[in-house]
Order: C-alpha cells, then structure tokens, then sequence
C-alpha cells in the first residue's frame, strides 16, 4: 500500500498485522482521485472507517488542506498516527478516536464543513451505509457542491436517495464499487462507469 501521488508519492503505509481492516486498494484510490482531482487542492475532508488512513493521507498528499480522520479502533488510530508521522505530517489534520456516527455530531456542533465526505465501513456491516448517509443528509456538514463518496462490495448496493443527498454516479473495479452522492440542489444525471468500459474508451 503506498500515496498515489501528490508530495509523499510512492511512499509506504502500513496497517499492523492481524487487524481487520480492507485499506482501499491503490487502483481503486486512484480511480477515486481522478475522478475529484480538480476539487482536491485546498479541500476539507472527512475520513470516515479511515482504517489506516490512506484516504485522508492521499488528499493531504495531493493538496488537501484539512482532514478529519475518524476511525473507532484503537489500533487503527495507533497506524494512522504512525503513517502522519513517518511521513512527517505534523498539521493540516485531526484525529477522532469515535463512532462515526458521534464522530459526524461532533464534527457539526464543531462547526465543521467538508467538500469530501469518504466512508469504507466494514463490508459486513451494511448496515452502517445507511445510518451515516443518512445523518450526512441532514447534516450541515457538506458544503455547496460537497462529494459524499462510499466504498462498497459490487454485490451490495447502498441505495440512490437518502433524504437530500442523491447518488449521481457509481464507478466500478474489480469487486469493489465507489458511489458517489450529492445534495439534491446539486443532482446531476445518473450515470454509471466501469473500469472496462473506460479502458475501451
């Protein structure tokens, strides 16, 4: 696992050993950051099941001004910390040792608006796509034009509507499929891509 590109490019993350934990795969990060890569420079994030951090790493890499990485395991903290520090990140990020439901209420009495909003959530526990896009929905959270982005498993579809917030475009590679979601006042059209079908584009 390794930064896609950006000021740590090519440098390594590790996640400890035995910990249950799917970091995003470094093709499917990619396919994320092209895909947002004009709205990167000087963005907030939240980095929700930031797992080992890698997302929230990747768009500090590639100009990000702010991540809030939030991840309820005490050992995944333990490795996020460990990744900022040898990369030597020292600001520009904060940490939240919570529920990522808790986490988002405290993120908003904070005052906190993000234009990214990732969320990897244990494949097993599909229930939690639709609790926290929920709560995203209605939250302030998201700014005008914000991405809400969610990884999940091809066989699994978290839904096109959650209150506000519409899903306008899902990417697909290999097993694995990105959503992506904005406020209503926002909708673009649906549109559905493939790894496949881009490469025969």
């Amino acid at each position: 696992m390794r930064v896609i590109a950006g000021k740590y490019r090519s440098r390594k993350l590790t996640a400890p050993a035995g910990m249950a934990i799917r970091p995003t795969s470094d093709r499917l990060r990619e396919t994320l950051f092209d895909v947002v890569a004009a709205g990167v420079d000087g963005s907030t994030w939240i980095d929700l099941f930031a797992g080992t951090g890698a997302i929230g790493i990747e768009a500090l890499s590639r100009g990000a001004t702010m991540v809030h990485f939030v991840e309820s395991s005490l050992r995944a903290v333990h490795a996020i910390r460990r990744n900022l520090s040898e990369l030597g990140i020292q600001s520009g990020y904060q940490i939240l040792e919570r529920d990522a439901a808790v986490a988002l209420r405290v993120l908003g009495q904070r005052g906190v608006v993000c234009d990214f909003c990732f969320l990897d959530p244990p494949y097993r526990r599909r229930d939690n796509y639709e609790k926290i896009l929920t709560l995203l929905a209605a939250s302030p959270l998201l700014k005008v034009g914000a991405q809400v982005i969610a990884e999940h498993e091809k066989h699994f579809d978290p839904g096109e509507d959650f209150g506000a917030l519409h899903r306008d475009r899902k990417l697909r590679q290999g097993d694995a499929v990105l959503s992506f979601y904005r406020l209503s006042s926002q909708r673009n059209v649906t549109t559905e891509d493939t790894e496949e079908h881009r490469e025969m584009c």
